[in-house]
């Protein structure tokens, strides 16, 4: 039994009909390198085997009546990898508008909670002669840095499937057992919360004094409920929709060096140009700038004993976009500039001070409380805490192979919230960054427009490169 910290269960009790909390990969793979050729039953078979090396894979959640705390991750003693991977094919002629128009609707499906959090689409019929492969897991289960550990545990660097870890296979998240859920989350709540608390209020009352020092001399991240109203702040539907774009490696890296900047600081740029584009041509554009805010890894931070370990290990920074810059140059390095002061700001304050504000997530108030905020509109009534999340995850720099098949692209698509309905973001891999743009339906139906903006924005820059 492994219980969930306060972060990992938030994503249970943020979760409305409207409002999914999950994380997904999209694998495009070229399956001509399948030694014996491409079946569904030997994706589905090898998958089986997979799973029995990869915990996360056959636990499933657990809780009870009299447990006062989060609930725990238990073994799934009735495993049935036939609930969990499926096959679809995509519409004719299969082109991406088709694949991303059929993700879209698999995006707007709950995960059912009785089993383990995830599901696996293998996605036929697309023209280039390709596989999509889609995988869902619930953003409880992983956070971005871990569903990156979750591919690793899938992809191998041959086609011939590997050994599996004979360690992994025998890990287990235990059996259930309400007595001991209910005893060990009694001292949680009633011995663990109270000492955290203690030390957690001195800590966060320095917070906002430190960052009204920083505004006075201009060197803070964005306020949080500061960003200017766009159509992507408001309450969002169960429709999603998608778009892909994949940007050589190679020519984001030109453009690094060219400026002297980041990676993420390109993406940064990039993002905020392509948004600027889009609202442009919606005659929608805020005089201020946009707010990304940008996920930030605490995988390896000291938590100093003030949370459950768990499985999300992430922070947040807010930082503007440079939407309101027309010049690509002066965007690009208003847009570094504006990352190294959120950067810095964001190292002042403790890397684990959501996570552990996090454990005292009350469950059944929070999910009331969240389907009202949903049902009655309200994130119209109040400023935007930010206006799109851009998030950028590295995989492996090296060719890899899925059940044989030849990985030519990850896309990821992380969740949106009421008030927050966009989500950006990047998975660098094997020479490639691809792009996965995930929003409401309902607020951007023409979220194509965004990845060919990255395009655009892109090849301005090269441009720029080349002068």
């Amino acid at each position: 039994m492994e219980r969930l910290s306060g972060l990992d269960a938030s994503f249970l009790y943020m979760e409305t009909r409207s409002q999914l909390m999950q994380i997904i990969g999209l694998i495009e793979v070229d399956p001509s390198t399948i030694l014996g050729g491409y079946s569904f039953g030997r994706i589905r078979d090898q998958m089986r085997q997979l799973v029995r090396a990869t915990p996360k894979f056959r636990r499933k959640l657990d809780n009870s009546l009299i447990n006062i705390d989060h609930p725990a991750w238990v073994e799934d003693d009735h495993f049935d990898i036939d609930r969990h991977v499926h096959r679809v094919a995509v519409p004719a002629p299969g082109g991406i508008g088709e694949v991303t128009e059929l993700c879209g609707h698999l995006a707007g499906q709950t995960l059912d909670r009785a089993k383990p959090l995830w599901e696996l689409w293998v996605i036929e019929g697309l023209s280039n002669g390709r596989i999509m492969i889609m995988l869902r897991m619930h953003h409880a289960a992983v956070d971005g840095v871990g569903s990156a550990e979750v591919l690793s545990q899938l992809f191998s660097l041959s086609p011939e499937q590997p050994d599996l870890d004979a360690d992994l296979l025998h890990q287990t998240a235990g059996g259930s057992s309400h007595a001991v859920l209910a005893a060990t989350g009694a001292v949680h709540y009633l011995i663990r919360r109270p000492i955290a608390m203690a030390r957690l209020l001195p800590e966060t009352v320095a917070v906002p004094f430190a960052w009204l020092r920083r505004a006075r001399s201009h060197e803070a991240m964005p306020a949080p409920f500061g960003a200017p109203r766009t159509r992507f702040n408001g309450p969002i539907t169960p429709h999603r929709s998608i778009a892909l774009t994949q940007l050589s490696l190679a020519d984001i890296k030109r453009v690094k060096n060219r400026f002297g900047v980041k990676v993420n600081d390109v993406v940064l740029a990039i993002t905020g140009g392509a948004l600027r584009e889009y609202l442009l041509a919606h005659n929608e554009l805020p005089d201020r700038p946009l707010v990304a805010m940008v996920p930030v890894s605490v995988h390896g931070a000291d938590d100093s004993g003030l949370m459950v370990e768990g499985t999300n290990k992430v922070s947040g920074m807010f930082t503007q976009l440079a939407s309101d810059v027309a010049d690509p140059v002066e965007r690009i390095e208003r847009a570094a500039e504006l990352s190294r002061k959120a950067k810095a700001h964001h190292a002042d304050i403790d890397a684990n001070i959501l996570r552990a504000w996090a454990q005292f997530a009350p469950g059944t108030t929070m999910s009331t409380l969240m389907k009202f905020y949903g049902d009655r509109k309200l994130a119209l009534k109040h400023p935007p805490v930010f206006n799109v999340t851009v998030s950028n995850v590295a995989g492996a720099d090296i060719p890899v192979y899925f059940c044989g098949a030849r990985v030519t692209a990850v896309y990821p698509l992380g969740p949106i919230f009421h008030g927050l309905g966009l989500n950006i973001t990047v998975f660098s891999a094997d020479g490639e960054l691809n792009v996965g743009i995930l929003g409401c339906t309902d607020q951007i139906p023409d979220i194509d427009f965004l990845a060919h903006a990255f395009d655009e924005q892109l090849k301005t820059l090269l441009e720029v490169c080349g002068d």
